[in-house]
Formats: structure tokens, C-alpha cells, sequence
């Protein structure tokens, strides 16, 4: 899988670019956990959902952002993180311009990024958002929620307790046009441990598959 390195807002981005031979394959980006606590694009769980979207057809991007691994700049409390991300879209959408799906994935901190970037983003089709922070992390721009999508996340969870990420499905669920998805992965901690990444991966892709299937945002 080609090691790539992209223009972002403070200099250049590194990433992993998976395509597709088809040329008008849809695309996913996937959003790597907190930078300051050693988050990486490598992360497993991010690994995992990279190659899961990959074996549905899906061209994949994952990227450092800034100050992570080979990325230029430092860590900038999100707000230019979010700015990284628009930029691997914008990378990603100029070598695939006749994509009619467009996927955002995160994980954790990631999850907070790629729910911002679906209110910058509107050709954004569906979205994963495994273990979304809601207790650290004010999500309350997410009105109204542009696209439908998959929140997954585990009922052991110490992190991202899921009590606070079943009052933010709540909330998104009072919106209409689009249905979020809510799964819970009994026994699951943040981090998916075995057994548990299997059954992430698993309620990822029948969800992702589904969608695909359906004409309706």
C-alpha cells in the first residue's frame, strides 16, 4: 500500500492511500485517535476499519495529522486537525473525481473530528463513528446532522462512557431526514480488544454494506 505525502494547512501530511482499480470506486477517509495520547494512523482499530472499508470496494486514505509520525505543524486542540482532514479529503477527492460515495471513519478523537468535518462536507454520504468522546468533547454542532451513519461503541468503555454517547445518539435521533444507527458492543472497552475488534469490524461492514445498497442519504 503506497506511503503517500499530501499538502496540508502546515506543510505536508503523510498518509496510506489504498485504491481501487475501478475508477469510479466510492471513497473513505479514517481518523486516527488523539495525537497527545498516542494516536497514529497505524492505531489498530483505525488499521482495522482502513482494511475493512478496503475489502468492500472502498479507494481508503488514512493519514497522520500534524505533528504525528512524518506530518508537519503541532497538535492545535482539534481546530486544525479538522483543517487536516479537509485537506486528505481534498487529496483524496482530486485522484477520484468520479466517486458517488464519499465515507468518513473515526475513531475517539478522530470521531469528533470526522462528525465536524460532515457539517463542512456535504458530498460526505455516511459516516462510522466508533467511540466518539461525547464527555470530553462538545458535539453540539452536529445541528442538524447532514448525513446518516453508524455510531458503534463499547458498554465498557471508561473513556467515552457509553451513557454520554447514548444522550448524543438521542439528541441526533430528534432530527429529521437522516437515521443514525446506534450499536453497542456488550463488553467492549474503548480500545476493542480481542475478541471484541472482530464484532467492530463486523457491525462496520454489514452497516457500510447495507448502506451502499440503499439509494437514500
Amino acid at each position: 500500500m503506497p506511503e503517500v505525502i499530501f499538502p496540508g494547512p502546515e506543510g505536508r501530511l503523510e498518509g496510506r492511500y489504498h485504491p481501487q482499480k475501478e475508477r469510479d470506486a466510492p471513497i473513505a477517509i479514517v481518523l486516527h485517535p488523539h495525537p497527545q495520547f498516542g494516536g497514529t494512523m497505524n492505531h489498530k482499530v483505525v488499521y482495522n476499519l482502513h482494511y475493512a472499508f478496503y475489502n468492500m470496494g472502498f479507494t481508503v486514505l488514512r493519514f497522520n495529522f500534524r505533528g504525528v509520525g512524518r506530518s508537519q505543524g503541532e497538535y492545535d486542540q482539534g481546530i486544525g486537525e479538522l483543517s487536516d482532514a479537509a485537506s486528505a479529503l481534498d487529496y483524496l477527492q482530486s485522484m477520484n473525481n468520479n466517486s458517488k460515495h464519499c465515507w468518513v471513519a473515526g475513531f475517539s478523537f478522530g470521531a469528533w473530528i470526522g462528525m465536524q468535518l460532515l457539517m463542512r462536507r456535504p458530498e460526505i454520504t455516511g459516516f462510522i463513528s466508533v467511540a466518539p468522546p461525547a464527555n470530553m468533547y462538545d458535539f453540539s454542532f452536529l445541528a442538524p446532522c447532514p448525513s446518516s451513519g453508524l455510531v458503534i461503541n463499547g458498554t465498557a468503555d471508561r473513556v467515552a462512557p457509553p451513557a454520554d454517547t447514548t444522550s448524543l445518539v438521542s439528541k441526533l435521533h430528534e432530527q429529521k431526514g437522516i437515521t443514525i444507527t446506534h450499536e453497542q458492543i456488550e463488553g467492549a472497552g474503548h480500545f476493542f480488544e480481542e475478541p471484541y475488534m472482530d464484532q467492530l469490524i463486523g457491525a462496520t461492514t454489514d452497516y457500510v454494506k447495507r448502506r451502499l445498497t440503499e439509494t437514500t442519504r
